[in-house]
């Protein structure tokens, strides 16, 4: 890492540094190799293992699995952290690559709302309602009062479909109608509403669903 970088390293071997040490007859990077195999050779599943996951591998005590564990929430807030610059969001794509690192590693369902001014840029990221594992619960009035708030001129609804499944319920279809129709009223428009897998999106404004 010191002659070539840290991007010359595998996701073994970075993981093997935090390890320190491996075990007799396993040494660190193979070590690591073994939970990136066991977790589908995927940083996102080895980051929802829990500390007793971790644990139950020989040669990983607690103050090692901690260590994992911190480094991949600093990785995620990495990628949560407010740019610089404000984002500028023209498109369902430019949404859905904003947002999703803020659903990473969720089992249960959240809806978001991203705030924007006139210019289409981001003014402000809220959590609005977190639902159990299958359902999401909605109060329009919550959403469109953050919306004043901030004073947003539009907003983004997303919400993540944790089975991986990105096609609206009926229940997903009723909460938009609602908040469509609310918006036209206060006349702070909902631009999209996006279902978000860590495999792709739905976009109801690509789909033409946003009429109420």
């Amino acid at each position: 890492m010191i002659r070539k970088g840290t991007s010359s390293l595998s996701n073994a071997e970075l993981i093997a540094i935090l390890l320190g040490s491996g075990l007799q007859g396993m040494n660190a990077v193979d070590l690591a190799k073994q939970l990136l195999i066991d977790h589908q050779n995927r940083l996102e599943l080895l980051g929802k293992a829990s500390l007793q996951e971790l644990m139950a591998y020989k040669g990983i005590g607690e103050a090692k699995a901690i260590t994992i564990a911190a480094a991949l929430e600093l990785g995620r807030r990495r990628q949560q952290e407010e740019p610089v610059q404000r984002a500028v969001i023209r498109c369902s794509q430019d949404a859905y690559q904003f947002i999703l690192p803020h659903f990473q590693d969720l089992d249960h369902e959240r809806l978001m709302a991203i705030y924007l001014n006139s210019a289409g840029q981001v003014i402000m990221v809220e959590t609005v309602f977190i639902g159990g594992l299958a359902s999401t619960i909605v109060d329009v009035r919550i959403v469109f009062k953050k919306a004043l708030d901030h004073r947003a001129t539009s907003m983004i609804i997303a919400h993540n479909h944790p089975s991986g499944n990105t096609q609206p319920s009926q229940e997903d279809r009723r909460i938009t109608r609602q908040l469509v129709e609310a918006g036209k009223v206060l006349s702070i428009p909902v631009r999209d509403h996006l279902i978000v897998t860590g495999l792709g999106y739905f976009s109801f404004a690509d789909e033409g669903l946003l009429e109420s």
